[in-house]
């Protein structure tokens, strides 16, 4: 039976849902141009007022943010409320320059928890369950925002954070954890270990995954299935955007529901701006209509999909948008072939290795180098020079047929790649451009 926590929200209508993003979009230009100068200034640049913003129809006359403008405005430049009635920061994981520093109200922080008690519902938890939040507590968005739709939804709610590993599967079992939110690169790793503990998925209660913060491909969600014993449900979120909980997965698993009374969604060319027709793949672009301490309005997320507005059989209305595909920013152009980490992922577990993997890309003599190291499972494992080679040119062969371009591939034994506990280090790209 299908589970809702807002059940007179989730399956609204579409004219209501209509009505209700028409409605406080219109508010939110008016107030955001009225207390925000820097985004009053980009409106007056492309020569757009607040009453010019009627209805959700008007939404491509105002102008993106991007995450150069977040830069731009750093700390404090896009704060929609005065310090005193914010009460939390989360900020980006980024590694280069400024971090994304978000600004939350209480109202911001109920609003997004509602939307994770949806996610959670839409996994199958209730108020009987017991959900172990093994996403980064801190600064990071994930931890924060499963444990507060956890209470909502009335879970015992377990803070794990990440890491300590073998802890972790201790609780799941002691505590008969039934639901665990965590990255699924850390679902996989949990796998890993319990299989050298000897356990299996009999000797865990777990039921349900809600798996975010990082791509991941199908066949990484039927390996996690299968490792784990449960259902691997995806949720969507940015920190820009509150954290996860912008979309996620129902029972059907084709595809995540955004939560549309929240976030308006649009698909656009990345390279020219223009607005794309449902089902056509390009840049995700929301826009937040009631977040108050740090508004977004065509927020560019630079994550890939498409949306796809046909009748959910979960029963909900709001759109669904696929699985991203990659980043158009994290994107590859390798000899000018575009290439996504998830499109390698699906090789390698097609050919029943383990998502643990790192791609290397250089420019040496002025052409790029394209090295993929992959760990052989210890099933596969073997130092027969021969069979390794063989095996190498298999998969890069298989690699070539999906990516169009033929890497280097180097199997290196298990455990030789560093495992994470956040989000997994795919790509170094040592070239300087």
């Amino acid at each position: 039976m299908e589970r809702y926590y807002q059940p007179e929200i989730e399956c609204a209508s579409r004219d209501q849902i209509e009505r209700w993003q028409s409605e406080r979009l219109a508010r939110q230009v008016r107030r955001v141009y009225e207390n925000v100068p820097y985004y009053r200034k980009k409106m007056e640049e492309k020569g757009v007022t607040p009453d010019d913003i009627q209805s959700v129809r008007d939404l491509s006359k105002l102008p993106f943010l991007s995450k150069a403008d977040l830069r731009d405005a750093y700390p404090y430049g896009l704060m929609g409320k005065p310090m005193k009635d914010c009460v939390r920061i989360h900020s980006t994981s980024g590694t280069t320059g400024k971090r994304v520093v978000a600004f939350y109200t209480q109202h911001d922080i109920d609003l997004w928890e509602d939307c994770c008690a949806r996610a959670l519902m839409a996994a199958g938890a209730t108020d009987e369950d017991v959900v172990q939040v093994s996403y980064g507590y801190g600064l990071f968005t994930g931890g924060a925002g499963l444990d507060g739709g956890s209470h909502k939804v009335g879970c015992l709610t377990v803070p794990m954070s990440s890491g300590n590993t073998d802890r972790q599967i201790m609780f799941i079992r002691d505590l008969n954890a039934t639901v665990l939110c965590c990255t699924p690169s850390y679902a996989a790793y949990l796998g890993e270990r319990m299989k050298e503990l000897g356990l299996g998925p009999d000797d865990i209660p777990l039921k349900a995954g809600i798996f975010g913060a990082e791509a991941w491909s199908e066949e990484m969600r039927q390996d996690i299935q299968k490792t784990l014993g449960i259902r691997a449900y995806d949720i969507y979120g940015l920190t820009e955007l509150s954290g996860p909980g912008v979309s996620f997965e129902c029972s059907d698993q084709h595809g995540m529901h955004i939560n549309e009374d929240h976030f308006i969604p649009e698909i656009i060319d990345p390279d020219t701006g223009e607005v794309l027709p449902d089902g056509a793949m390009g840049e995700l672009v929301i826009t937040a209509v009631d977040k108050e301490a740090f508004p977004m309005i065509r927020y560019r997320t630079k994550d890939i999909c498409s949306l796809n507005r046909e009748k959910c059989p979960c029963g909900r209305t709001h759109v669904r948008m696929t699985k991203p595909r990659g980043r158009s920013d994290d994107m590859l152009i390798i000899r000018g072939v575009n290439v996504f980490p998830s499109q390698i992922e699906t090789v390698l577990l097609n050919h029943g290795y383990a998502a643990n993997y790192q791609i290397l890309v250089d420019r040496v003599n002025n052409t790029d180098t394209f090295e993929i190291l992959v760990e052989m499972t210890p099933e596969m494992f073997t130092d027969s020079i021969g069979e390794i080679q063989q095996l190498q040119k298999t998969l890069s062969t298989g690699l070539q047929s999906m990516l169009g371009i033929r890497p280097k591939v180097t199997l290196v034994a298990p455990k030789t790649i560093a495992r994470s506990e956040g989000k997994a280090v795919r790509v170094v790209d040592k070239r300087k451009i």
